[in-house]
């Protein structure tokens, strides 16, 4: 694979890239995939799972379209497992893609700071969402999700950062990336699975 060999040039990285080899794809219905999004935020993966799956289960087993998530009632969403906040943020997230016109075509022609500045004008949707969204929903290969929390771990523990001065850890985390790009999505992929089975690193 291209990206493993471009990654490899990063000899700390190249230590936990392993054989296993990762793929990107592209996922229909943005919108729907967005409110899953903000559904699974602060769950376990098993939780968010059976939550979406009541969600689908009020539209018949089918994705909704926007104004149908609109026309469903507060205490309908909240009856699925999900918090006021969260039907609320939902509810955000349908009524900014009708007045925005936000289709999967509209998403896929713009680039990956454009779709960030876009989304993040949604009340309950954070930078991190979105660029979450980018790399399992709209496939994009050159995202760093700077703050998320297993990939500050991952990359504290591999290249011995410091975490006293966060604004300083931030911009050394950033450094490293760029030599990643523009494969920074598959060098998080690995950081996470690397986070949750870590190997012996000889140094």
């Amino acid at each position: 694979m291209e990206y493993i060999t471009h990654l490899q040039k990063d000899k700390k990285l190249a230590k936990i890239l392993g054989a296993e080899v990762h793929s990107l794809k592209l996922h229909p219905n943005i919108s729907v995939r967005l409110m899953a999004s903000i559904m699974s935020q602060q769950l376990s993966t098993r939780v968010a799972a059976v939550i979406f799956k009541r969600f689908l289960t009020l539209y018949k087993g089918k994705e909704p379209r926007p104004q149908q998530v609109l026309d469903t009632s507060f205490e309908s969403l909240r009856a699925i497992g999900l918090s006021n906040a969260k039907v609320s943020y939902v509810k955000n997230v349908a009524q900014f893609c009708i007045d925005h016109t936000i289709t999967d075509k509209k998403l896929l022609a713009m680039k990956n700071e454009e779709v960030i500045e876009l989304l993040t004008q949604i009340k309950g949707v954070g930078k991190w969402t979105v660029e979450m969204l980018l790399m399992f929903t709209l496939g994009r290969e050159d995202i760093f999700a700077v703050d998320d929390l297993g990939i500050k771990n991952a990359m504290v523990k591999l290249y011995k950062l410091h975490e006293t001065d966060k604004k300083q850890l931030k911009e050394k985390m950033l450094s490293i990336s760029q030599k990643w790009s523009p494969y920074r999505t598959y060098a998080c992929l690995h950081l996470w699975n690397w986070k949750d089975n870590v190997p012996d690193i000889k140094k």
